[in-house]
């Protein structure tokens, strides 16, 4: 881990003009520290969060520092659509649970049952003027992922990473599947990077006798990082760059990626001479 000292160090050394934007779509705080965490702790970041269901935004603006505020937006196609708030917080979505799907994982059918059904209306990512930079969305939103995408294209034209729930067995009906997302994200100039959550679930009725959710081999669903093509950094500005390595090194420990940056910025003269250099020694006296 690198000490908070060393974060400094990292963002003195890339020059950055301003805090790093965060925008996190469907923040409800059930799966604990989100990625941005480290960069939240070390004040180099803003966090702009959306989260409709009540109870979660409490919770999130009673625990929230100076350097976040949270929004009751439901985010999606701008059309009024219905909330399925359901008996697990973290399965409630726009979209309406599959029943049928849950059938082949019957220790989450409980988690999917629907308790109430809100009206609501929806705001697409594009229109929502508290947001004027996005450098890393977050995104987790059971299923409804690609309406954000298609709806905030311009939105997105300036962000480095995205984190977005994926999944590979469709949970609720209607829902894209994920080589949708990944066409739409490749259109709009992104690759996937890593995984960073995957999460597996036994096919019913097996079970282990004394471990019931313990996984086999089935995929369920994961988060998975996509960031603006590296490989054609022409198409990104100095700025993006920088925002793109403090991402990349401290809330994924891409080291190697934050790197790659580093060696653009010198090249272009955006950074110091040997900034390389000094990041390659920092990383072997820290990590």
């Amino acid at each position: 881990m690198i000490c908070v000292e060393y974060m400094d160090r990292l963002a003195q050394l890339l020059q950055v003009e301003r805090l790093t934007e965060i925008v996190d779509i469907g923040a409800n705080p059930i799966d604990g520290d989100p990625p941005y965490k480290i960069l939240l702790n070390a004040q180099l970041c803003n966090v702009t969060g959306f989260e409709p269901q009540s109870d979660a935004l409490q919770q999130l603006n009673v625990q929230k520092s100076t350097f976040e505020r949270y929004l009751p937006y439901a985010v999606g196609d701008g059309q009024l659509h219905q909330l399925n708030v359901c008996r697990y917080s973290g399965m409630t979505s726009l979209l309406e649970p599959d029943q049928n799907m849950f059938k082949h994982f019957i220790i989450l059918k409980p988690n999917a049952e629907v308790l109430e059904r809100i009206p609501i209306q929806t705001q697409k990512l594009d229109d929502i003027d508290e947001i004027q930079c996005l450098d890393f969305l977050k995104i987790d939103i059971q299923g409804a992922e690609l309406s954000v995408f298609k709806s905030g294209r311009q939105k997105l034209k300036k962000t480095v990473v995205i984190q977005t729930e994926i999944s590979f067995m469709t949970l609720y009906k209607d829902q894209p599947a994920w080589g949708e997302i990944d066409i739409e994200l490749r259109t709009q100039g992104f690759v996937p990077h890593c995984f960073a959550a995957v999460k597996q679930w036994p096919i019913a009725p097996f079970a282990y006798v004394d471990q019931p959710n313990r996984a086999v081999n089935q995929l369920l669903e994961a988060d998975l990082v996509y960031v603006r093509d590296f490989t054609r950094p022409e198409l990104m500005d100095d700025e993006q760059l920088k925002h793109l390595a403090l991402i990349a090194h401290h809330c994924y420990q891409s080291y190697d990626l934050t790197l790659r940056c580093l060696i653009l910025l010198e090249q272009r003269g955006a950074v110091t001479e040997h900034a390389q250099q000094h990041y390659i020694d920092a990383l072997n006296q820290k990590v």
